[in-house]
């Protein structure tokens, strides 16, 4: 009998990460309201996994407000400052040109964001993207592409973002001894390419000038759309926590015994599930150096896929007013073409 409700548990979870790949392209109202959709689908989780605890309700309503409180704070800043940002945007692209622009952007963006931390660094690229002179098809694509970068380069050190707080902490013990240099040790030359390969991607889209030079004040939003904005960030957050504990029954049944190239492969999950939720599952201090440069590399490059897979993509998504689809369309081509690229190249290195 114990075993039927098992099965018939990890059936409904499985139907639960269908619905959340799949739902918002097949349904426009899924896609408009993709924060209580997926609020939905984690309390969903949690209650048929029977995973609710004090804890969690407590960890829910808490984690999000350190990035609710930075998207509503910097949100009133380039209210009240953004002038000046696109004063330096349009200096830069003068004396370099919009092709160099969008390069040293995603590079520098991309490259920072292991220090700035990767939420700081989506919030600048999103009000940096809205001042230039680009189609919508093209903001979603740089949007995708730096996104992609602060991925990479959030995970070079443990206050870029929860995936490299949580793996520090989780090899700070023998055989690792990991200390706030050892992401950048362990990552560092699989990492740099990547985001020289999407400022090159960016660089693209620069093929006329971008920019023109402010004469006034530019136009802002309302501090009811910040307000507004910053409160679905709450609510996304809080439904990928809810989400990742309640499919952690799932995930764990799954790869618990599974080869590291299975697990490059199963790791396309991140794309809807935090890919901090599944290092927590999958790292450990007794993996080889070779594992967790596939896990590593699976995780971040599964998470730029879609939307709710990292939060700089919530932010900049949000910010821009950039839907699913749209996200997809831009993203899943790259993401799942270096999914293939650095599954060869890991596999004939390590």
């Amino acid at each position: 009998m114990e075993q039927n409700i098992s099965v018939l548990v990890m059936a409904l979870l499985s139907l639960i990460v269908l619905a959340a790949l799949t739902l918002p392209f097949l349904l426009h109202k899924v896609e408009e309201e993709l924060e209580l959709f997926l609020l939905v689908c984690g309390l969903g989780a949690v209650t048929i996994s029977g995973s609710w605890s004090g804890h969690l309700v407590a960890e829910a309503l808490k984690e999000p407000l350190a990035i609710t409180a930075a998207v509503l704070v910097l949100g009133i800043l380039f209210k009240q400052f953004g002038h000046w940002t696109a004063h330096a945007v349009h200096s830069l692209e003068t004396k370099t040109g919009p092709k160099t622009l969008l390069f040293l952007t995603v590079l520098l963006i991309g490259l920072f964001s292991s220090v700035m931390t990767a939420i700081i660094a989506a919030l600048i690229t999103a009000e940096i993207i809205k001042l230039l002179d680009l189609t919508p098809v093209q903001k979603t694509r740089l949007a995708v592409y730096a996104c992609f970068a602060i991925g990479f380069g959030a995970i070079l050190t443990p206050i870029g973002e929860p995936l490299s707080t949580i793996v520090i902490a989780k090899l700070k013990a023998e055989p690792y001894h990991a200390d706030f240099f050892f992401l950048l040790r362990l990552m560092g030359l699989w990492i740099l390419p990547a985001l020289i390969l999407f400022a090159a991607l960016a660089a693209r889209l620069g093929t006329r000038p971008l920019t023109s030079k402010p004469e006034q004040k530019t136009e802002a939003e309302s501090y009811r759309q910040i307000t507004v904005r910053a409160g679905k960030v709450y609510m996304f957050v809080a439904a990928l926590i809810l989400l990742g504990d309640g499919l952690k029954p799932l995930a764990a049944r799954t790869i618990t015994h599974l080869s590291k190239y299975a697990l490059y492969w199963i790791n396309s999950l991140s794309a809807v599930l935090d890919n901090a939720t599944l290092a927590s599952i999958e790292i450990m201090p007794s993996l080889p150096k070779e594992t967790l440069v596939f896990l590593l590399a699976s995780l971040i490059l599964a998470g730029g896929l879609l939307i709710p897979g990292n939060i700089p993509n919530i932010i900049c998504a949000s910010k821009l007013g950039i839907k699913s689809r749209e996200w997809a369309r831009a993203a899943m081509p790259v993401g799942l073409l270096l999914m293939v690229v650095y599954f060869i190249l890991l596999s004939i290195v390590l």
